[in-house]
């Protein structure tokens, strides 16, 4: 039994990832910033702002973590010429300082565990260009720059690696595919014919975070249905 920390438990590939790993058995303290959760069996909800201003209180975790995953993110795709500076230093934060706030704040934790994980998201849109992807390309950029930092840092005792979905069936996706046609349709422009569902990214996140991938670090898995290789 491990315990884990998933910041942005409640919602999409955050939730499915809670689920999977209470399914084994381990502890799992989740965080949330929306509607209250409530805790059940081995599950622990607590609520958390990335983006106040303080070090996040991080009181309610155990004294050692073997897994850390963060799951807050944004999709919000402009024209470039209309983008905002503003835009592009809100998702920076949401997207990269979050994750620096809650990995510096709880690394003694994942020291003590002596084999720990923590496991970023990226997109498929740092390595693919895509219109409109200017904001959220530059932020997911610098996590896969930070994952391959830390991971080099952190090692032996902490493992750093990060998961590049291509579109995911999640609310942070839902105006995108608001409809079965769009759904379908995006689908369609997918070498595997669909988009992403929840359970395929938090199954690679699983890989990531258990023994099986003890010799992976710094690494970026491409989990997009072949999107990020494949030209169609």
């Amino acid at each position: 039994m491990k315990n884990y920390l998933i910041v942005g438990g409640s919602s999409g590939i955050g939730k499915k990832l809670v689920e999977l790993l209470a399914e084994e058995g381990h502890n799992i303290y989740a965080t949330f910033n929306g509607k209250p959760q409530e805790d059940y069996g081995n599950v622990q909800f607590s609520r958390l702002n990335i983006l106040d201003e303080d070090a996040p209180d991080i009181e309610f975790l155990p004294e050692s973590l073997d897994g850390l995953v963060y799951c807050p993110g944004s999709i919000n795709l402009k024209p470039f010429h209309r983008i905002k500076e503003q835009e592009f230093l809100d998702d920076y934060r949401l997207q990269v300082t979050g994750a620096v706030k809650i990995i510096q704040a709880a690394l003694p934790r994942l020291k003590r565990s002596g084999h720990a994980s923590v496991v970023l998201f990226s997109t498929v849109a740092v390595r693919t260009g895509f219109n409109f992807h200017s904001i959220v390309s530059a932020s997911k950029g610098a996590v896969e720059g930070l994952t391959r930092a830390l991971a080099a840092e952190l090692a032996p005792a902490v493992r750093v690696n990060a998961v590049a979905p291509s579109l995911t069936d999640t609310p942070l996706a839902g105006r995108l595919i608001s409809t079965d046609e769009k759904k379908a349709t995006l689908g369609q422009k997918n070498p595997m014919k669909r988009v992403g569902e929840p359970a395929d990214i938090a199954n690679a996140v699983m890989f990531l975070l258990g023994e099986e991938s003890l010799w992976v670090t710094g690494q970026i898995l491409h989990v997009d249905g072949g999107a990020s290789s494949l030209t169609l």
